[in-house]
């Protein structure tokens, strides 16, 4: 089983804490959709011998796009791929997008799962983090959207600066309030290039501190896992059978194609990435040239990806698949500098599967790079 990913990569504004890629600028929606369109014909003997299970509008804001051109681009994808009878269709949407009329046409089309940018169900903080909608839209699209869909993930930022757990613990409960089925949360970070990362320069806004973004983790687990959410990956939670399938498959190594500008690809030994330009990538397309870069992944790339992506989540990492896959000389390696965060109780081994405690989760990626920084080729 295998996934399509597409990008779109457009947006109403910049958010202060992105650094996807995306433009503001429109006026050339048309055209990338048919780009889009042709590199998905470009690309379909890549996984001919796969099912596809999931497809998945990622950006940018893909509810920027017209319910036509989204059915342009799934019908794309079923005239040149092997798709499932019931594949996952996820739509990433903006709540300022998703009006009465929007949310009841997406229900009749072949999307069936909503990922919502919600962030957070306070003024101040959709201020600051300059989103496009405000907080009366995130509940009102909410309410809607609950009625028509089944399958809704919802977003939400922790670690905001001057946040108590009180407020934070309410956007939780507010979140919750919609019975929802799948939430992801993640910390507020500062990326270079960034708006946010120029007004804490000047002082205008607060740094975010870890230790806040630690409390806020603490809080969120605590309250979604008391109301049947299961912590499946670091950043997701979801009640059972309501897992995304399209993230699942990454963590779980499997392959998909990511189709547009900056999207990424996996077949198993390799990764590729296409260029992060909407001009240039508009060009190579027409040309007929993909306009990627591939990376030829060793064993230990490999290794290590496994490392990350399976201490980030519940499947965590198999001894024996690590012993199979890769070698004595690698378990050995891992049983060794695994010893200190047992020792800790960050880690633990139960059933010959490594993962990370309660107390080592949100630190996570911190201790799976101390375990994969080595090159034994």
């Amino acid at each position: 089983m295998s996934g399509i990913y597409i990008h779109i990569p457009f947006c109403k504004q910049t958010c202060h804490y992105c650094d996807f890629h995306f433009s503001t600028s429109l006026k050339k929606k048309e055209e990338m959709v048919m780009a889009l369109v042709k590199e998905i014909q470009m690309r379909k003997m890549e996984l001919e011998k796969e099912q596809i299970e999931t497809i998945y509008f990622g950006g940018g804001t893909p509810s920027i796009l017209s319910l036509k051109e989204i059915q342009v681009l799934i019908d794309a994808v079923y005239e040149n791929f092997n798709v499932t009878e019931s594949p996952e269709i996820t739509l990433e949407a903006n709540p300022d997008d998703l009006d009465d009329d929007t949310i009841i046409q997406l229900a009749n089309s072949p999307v069936n799962r909503l990922s919502i940018g919600i962030q957070s169900f306070f003024e101040e903080d959709l201020k600051l983090m300059n989103r496009a909608h405000n907080a009366m839209e995130a509940k009102r699209c909410l309410q809607t959207a609950t009625q028509y869909f089944d399958n809704i993930s919802l977003d939400l930022i922790y670690g905001m600066p001057n946040m108590s757990n009180e407020k934070w613990l309410q956007n939780v409960q507010t979140a919750l309030s919609f019975g929802v089925p799948h939430i992801s949360s993640y910390a507020l970070t500062v990326e270079p290039k960034t708006a946010l990362k120029k007004l804490i320069e000047k002082k205008v806004v607060e740094a975010p501190k870890d230790e806040v973004a630690q409390e806020h983790f603490l809080v969120l687990v605590e309250e979604l896992e008391k109301n049947g959410f299961v912590h499946y990956e670091l950043s997701n939670f979801g009640k059972p059978t309501y897992f995304s399938k399209n993230n699942t498959a990454y963590w779980l190594g499997k392959k998909y194609i990511g189709i547009g500008p900056s999207a990424h690809s996996y077949n198993g030994k390799e990764r590729s990435w296409n260029i992060a330009n909407n001009t240039l990538y508009l060009k190579a397309i027409q040309e007929n040239n993909l306009p990627n870069e591939v990376e030829e992944l060793t064993k230990t790339d490999r290794y290590n990806e496994y490392i990350m992506t399976g201490l980030r989540t519940i499947w965590g990492v198999s001894l024996k698949r690590v012993e199979l896959e890769y070698g004595e000389r690698y378990l050995l390696y891992l049983l060794e500098q695994s010893k200190k965060y047992i020792h800790s109780e960050h880690l633990q081994i139960e059933a010959d599967v490594l993962t990370t405690t309660k107390k080592g989760k949100f630190l996570s990626d911190g201790i799976a790079s101390d375990l994969f920084l080595l090159n034994l080729e």
